[in-house]
């Protein structure tokens, strides 16, 4: 099993630099962004945001689910944000394989029968983003007044494509 010593070396010179001391939790910028727990996808990055400007909710698939849900809520209501970007991405694992093919996957890495475990597959990505935008939208702790966008994030290209 790999050690932390490397990440915590890391941690110290991140540490060395670290000038967000101070910042209030509020999402500066007024946004929230929904997305994929993907290592490609940098949240921030993709949208020219820093640390603050933004709240940052991730899951398998990028789905608005009850604790996202409950998230947003408390994003909207208590941090400042008037803006809800959800973005699945492209060639995501959980978009393009069946519950029994992650099953199977993950039984053959652990050893172990594996179907207790749940797993939420997307099985039409785009029928899953409009239904999670709608979700948002309608939900009645998130006035009108928060402008909530879908979107697909291309992990080749880096590109944002609007579709809600």
């Amino acid at each position: 099993m790999p050690d932390f010593d490397e990440l915590l070396v890391a941690n110290r010179q991140y540490a060395a630099g670290f000038t967000q001391s101070g910042l209030d939790g509020v999402a500066r910028r007024g946004v929230a962004v929904v997305t994929c727990m993907d290592s490609r996808i940098d949240p921030l990055g993709m949208l020219g945001l820093v640390p603050g400007d933004a709240k940052i909710l991730r899951n398998p698939g990028g789905r608005v689910d009850h604790l996202t849900l409950e998230a947003l809520v408390l994003a909207v209501h208590l941090l400042g944000v008037n803006r809800v970007v959800i973005a699945p991405h492209t060639r995501c694992a959980v978009a393009s394989a069946t519950e029994a093919e992650l099953r199977a996957r993950i039984e053959e890495s652990a050893g172990m029968d594996a179907s207790w475990q749940s797993i939420h597959v997307v099985r039409d990505q785009l029928d899953s983003l409009a239904d999670d935008v709608q979700k948002v939208r309608t939900h009645p702790l998130v006035s009108e007044a928060v402008t909530v966008g879908g979107f697909i994030y291309d992990v080749d290209t880096g590109l944002l494509d609007r579709k809600f």
